[in-house]
């Protein structure tokens, strides 16, 4: 696995060759080597089951490792409160009963609001927060002074879950993976699958580029990669992607000690003084066939986030309308040609956050952005994920769409695919179902991106 290094970039950059083989064969072959895929192995390495994770390139090197920080209930669409929940027991204990550190701590989540009409706009939140029993205050601007410090003045108000917390995405994956690789998993990168084989009408052997790995259960939780893997087998996954632009501080003393969620500038506390900051507000989305051919589900979505959404036509939708759609199992795949998404970060949102920064945040009026990167976040029409086994081919799930709300709910959703997988469910994923984007099902949007 890629060594940690004081850069962010670390995780995606040097040799990604992992020196294990593909074992010959395993209970469970997962695909995807982000945190939903190693949350997912490590929960059934600790049950004892066998298990494979196959990753193109790196161990958490795409969104997994460049996300804000956040593991945060606040704010969550109703149908994910209750993984999100375990998710965070999870986090709570996870450093300490592994010995293996992932940066939790638990500062906290506040939004705020620069009116008095976003205020207002947190009420349907708040009855949610009462409904689930989650410690959210409303604080006036005098209660976020004591929160904040002059950051308060920017707002009329905001809302508080302390039991909210944050974590060092380039750090938890690779964490969680090693700690499934000492419970038995195979872990493997730089070893992309190329497709899977039947036998008996289901799923049989899954065919990585360093060989065919005989199993009858395996999981695609490949992210960003999932709807085009999926279509090779001929499986439509409604899937689009959104480039998100961060950046990150010098160390920096300040009162603000948690998450702060703010349409304008968004930033967290980081383990090393410094903080991660984003735009609250600006995500960049290049339109691709993909975008037309799911336009009709994606239309409400597309209404509710349109003052969020850079849409841009460049050399995406032609890349995209030239790659194959079908390959040759014993040649080199697609996967192989790309080993990660690395997409550049907008200059001009770069350029936003800097201007930004000490206007919304006072006092790191004297911080210095030292690194910036990109990554690109996976979308469903609802911005809810897929948790899915899909009907067509037994034996074989779907996990994705997680729609930037991946990083803090991974560990409790790994925990919850595990025992899918197991046929133990724990919780009802009916509204994770794949087939609620065909099945007529009305597309419900209770969150954002």
């Amino acid at each position: 696995m890629t060594p940690m290094g004081q850069n962010v970039s670390s995780t995606w950059s040097g040799d990604f060759q992992s020196p294990i083989n593909a074992p010959k064969a395993a209970d469970v072959v997962i695909i995807g080597g982000g945190i939903i895929g190693v949350s997912t192995a490590y929960f059934l390495a600790k049950e004892g089951i066998k298990v494979c994770l196959c990753e193109k390139g790196y161990i958490s090197g795409e969104q997994s490792g460049r996300n804000w920080g956040f593991v945060r209930i606040q704010g969550r669409d109703e149908r994910e409160i209750p993984m999100v929940a375990e998710s965070q027991r999870i986090w709570r204990y996870f450093s300490s009963e592994t010995d293996i550190d992932t940066g939790y701590k638990e500062g906290g989540c506040l939004f705020t609001a620069n009116d008095e009409k976003e205020l207002q706009s947190f009420n349907a939140w708040l009855d949610l927060a009462k409904k689930y029993d989650i410690p959210t205050e409303l604080l006036d601007q005098e209660g976020l002074r004591n929160e904040v410090g002059l950051a308060a003045n920017k707002w009329v108000g905001g809302i508080l879950t302390r039991t909210d917390g944050r974590a060092e995405p380039q750090k938890a994956t690779l964490a969680i993976a090693k700690a499934a690789e000492d419970l038995g998993a195979s872990i493997i990168s730089g070893c992309s699958v190329r497709g899977i084989e039947t036998s008996g009408g289901r799923l049989s052997r899954v065919i990585t580029e360093k060989g065919a790995i005989s199993t009858s259960t395996a999981l695609c939780a490949a992210g960003a990669w999932s709807s085009y893997f999926c279509g090779s087998l001929g499986i439509s996954v409604p899937q689009l992607k959104v480039r998100g632009t961060v950046a990150r501080t010098n160390a920096v003393e300040t009162k603000i000690n948690g998450a702060i969620f703010d349409r304008q500038l968004s930033i967290r506390k980081r383990n090393d003084g410094g903080y991660t900051v984003a735009h609250g507000s600006t995500f960049d989305h290049a339109i691709t066939p993909s975008s037309l051919k799911y336009s009709k589900k994606y239309l409400r979505a597309l209404i509710n986030e349109f003052s969020v959404l850079k849409l841009s036509i460049g050399a995406d939708f032609f890349d995209e309308l030239a790659a194959p759609k079908h390959w040759d199992l014993d040649k080199k795949s697609p996967f192989e040609m790309n080993r990660v998404l690395n997409p550049k970060p907008n200059k001009k949102t770069i350029a936003q956050i800097q201007k930004k920064l000490g206007e919304v945040y006072p006092e790191l009026r004297n911080a210095n952005i030292v690194e910036s990167w990109a990554g690109m976040v996976e979308t469903t029409p609802d911005v809810v994920p897929v948790i899915s086994h899909i009907d067509k081919i037994p034996g074989f799930y779907l996990s994705t769409g997680f729609s930037g709300h991946g990083f803090g709910i991974g560990p409790g959703a790994g925990s919850v695919i595990s025992k899918l997988i197991q046929n133990k469910p724990t919780i009802d994923l009916g509204e994770f179902r794949l087939d609620r984007f065909f099945d007529g099902s009305p597309i419900r949007i209770g969150a954002g991106i």
